[in-house]
């Protein structure tokens, strides 16, 4: 259920912003071109209402989809705390120091043949 929750929600993401490119900032939905041509399907604000429109029914269920993926997450986790964590208590002077070489190291054996 989550997994197609979330592909919707992938592609009203999508559509949103394909629909909010769409617009102009003047108004003038759609006005690629700039020709005054009145013969198109749409006049330029009929254009603009229905791309608003359209806009803003995306948004709604884009902001639908989003709370509820993030109440179906919230309840398939069980709470968790860090301060309920318990770590091991162990003082500066229990803990033994790693083992160092003592006197020189020798050299590493080469991986890859040298002549």
């Amino acid at each position: 259920m989550t997994t197609i929750l979330l592909v919707i929600h992938l592609l009203l993401a999508i559509a949103l912003v394909g629909s909010v490119l769409m617009q102009r900032s003047e108004g003038g939905g759609l006005g690629m071109g700039g020709g005054g041509s009145g013969g198109g399907l749409f006049t330029t604000k009929e254009t603009a209402n229905l791309l608003t429109r359209t806009t803003a029914v995306l948004a709604a269920c884009f902001m639908a989809t989003s709370l509820t993926l993030a109440i179906m997450a919230n309840q398939s986790v069980e709470p968790y705390s860090v301060l309920d964590v318990e770590e091991p208590q162990t003082t500066p002077f229990e803990a033994t120091p790693p083992e160092l070489p003592v006197g020189p190291v020798p050299p590493a054996e080469p991986s890859a043949p040298l002549g």
